[in-house]
């Protein structure tokens, strides 16, 4: 009897070791599946090549030949965005006619074509000699638009015609400091055209302004 007793409490000490060992199983379990096996439980999306870029259709009609100028830019350098240059525009705008109505250009060189920066030296020339300042407070940018795009596939380069409202404060002083023109709590829309040009693919990531038409 006291054999029985040592052999049965020796049977319940190996299940219990067992069970911390291994863990327990309840009720029925399928089989893992390989990781390689294993399927996504959210719905299967295709893929559909050749559809619209909307990084194009955004800003121009989709067919148009400023989209399909846009289209050959994004072949020649993949990494052309639609509208992180839109952006980028929309802050060289600001800086560009802010340093013009200030009359500071010689941090602009960089980012004017050769004779856009000349005719902006010449303006501000003139304004010195006739004794005018300019106060002027940008406001903000009220409409930007893609307005034409244009790519030479031979030479590389693009240009990028960009329309801009922007709204400002401004106020001609003459040298005695009288007011000319202008009224400083007056908010005014100025509407310019500007054309920004670079060579797609090249080391030189920087757009340059080429032409302006108010």
């Amino acid at each position: 009897m006291i054999s029985l007793l040592v052999l049965a409490g020796i049977a319940v000490f190996l299940i219990l070791r067992l069970r911390s060992v291994l863990g327990t199983r309840e009720g029925f379990e399928k089989p893992a599946v390989a990781p390689s096996q294993k399927r996504s439980s959210g719905p299967d999306l295709e893929v559909i090549e050749g559809g619209p870029d909307r990084d194009i259709t955004d800003y121009v009609e989709e067919g148009s030949q400023p989209a399909k100028a846009l289209a050959a830019m994004k072949r020649v350098e993949p990494s052309f965005q639609v509208g992180e240059f839109v952006q980028g525009a929309r802050s060289a705008y600001e800086m560009i006619l802010m340093g013009f109505e200030h009359g500071e250009l010689n941090d602009l060189q960089g980012f004017l074509a050769e004779d856009v920066f000349d005719s902006f030296v010449e303006a501000v020339a003139q304004r010195e000699d006739q004794g005018l300042t300019i106060e002027a407070e940008f406001i903000g940018v009220r409409e930007t638009a893609v307005v034409d795009a244009i790519f030479d596939e031979a030479s590389g380069v693009a240009e990028l015609t960009m329309r801009f409202v922007g709204e400002l404060t401004s106020v001609v002083r003459n040298r005695e400091g009288e007011i000319v023109e202008g009224d400083a709590k007056a908010i005014k829309r100025q509407k310019d055209t500007w054309v920004f040009a670079r060579s797609m693919g090249g080391d030189d990531p920087n757009w340059q302004l080429v032409a302006t038409d108010g």
